[in-house]
């Protein structure tokens, strides 16, 4: 940092100011950090390759050395997720995979949640369809299928039907963590009569996303990731752990 030999220079002086804020900042980071990870170690409490290689980049853009070990190569199972919210069930996650491994976890819980019929499908997003025939073989078809049919009724007017996409992130530093980090990412859209996109999975193909004028399924990745349920969390989260 270079400055000028001006004794009273106001730029100067606050260049110097930033720098010492910045440097101290820096430092209070790192030691945050530490103290969470202290093996520089976090367990992933999903065995979802997609999900795995979102972190691992999400930490390696924030140049933040962990290593992201999901769940199953420790042996974990999948806990019982019998809570009543997103946030309950990714606690309950995270909780079950760091009280197994000793070790901080994060879990995610997402899902579609749309107001006009009470919230559905919500936490169940993934097994909405589950007692339907079609559904061990074709899960995310047979989630759509049935959530136009419970649309049908309610598209007698051109209003448009809201969607929201949901994810909730929890970690914590132990199983009995009392204050873990919790980071919400909420992303508003319109639920299509017909699926439309060939992109994404789940429930991608019914989500209009007025501001692109696209459903989700037409979105290249990286682009869905910039404005995504996800995408909010994960920046969110990772704004409370380098603040």
């Amino acid at each position: 940092m270079s400055i000028c030999s001006a004794s009273h220079c106001q730029l100067c002086y606050d260049k110097v100011k930033f720098h010492a804020k910045y440097t101290q900042w820096v430092c209070m980071s790192v030691s945050i950090l530490n103290q969470i990870f202290p093996t520089r170690q976090l367990v992933l409490a999903s065995n979802n390759q997609g999900k795995l290689a979102e972190f691992k980049q999400l930490f390696e853009q924030a140049n933040l050395e962990i290593t992201v070990i999901p769940q199953g190569q420790l042996g974990i199972e999948d806990a019982v997720e019998d809570g009543l919210s997103f946030i309950e069930n990714a606690l309950i996650k995270a909780r079950h995979a760091s009280r197994i491994s000793g070790l901080p976890a994060i879990a995610d819980d997402s899902g579609l949640c749309v107001p006009i019929l009470g919230g559905q499908p919500g936490i169940y997003s993934a097994r909405f369809a589950q007692d339907e025939a079609s559904f061990s073989q074709y899960k995310d078809l047979a989630n759509n299928q049935k959530l136009l049919r419970l649309l049908e009724r309610h598209r007698h007017t051109t209003e448009p039907i809201i969607g929201q996409f949901v994810c909730v992130l929890a970690l914590v530093r132990h199983a009995e963590d009392p204050l873990p980090i919790i980071a919400q990412g909420i992303w508003q859209g319109e639920i299509l009569p017909a699926p439309q996109g060939e992109l994404g999975f789940g429930y991608d193909p019914l989500f209009w996303v007025p501001s692109v004028q696209k459903s989700a399924a037409e979105m290249q990745k990286s682009d869905k990731n910039r404005i995504s349920h996800r995408g909010q969390a994960m920046q969110q989260l990772l704004m409370q752990l380098i603040k």
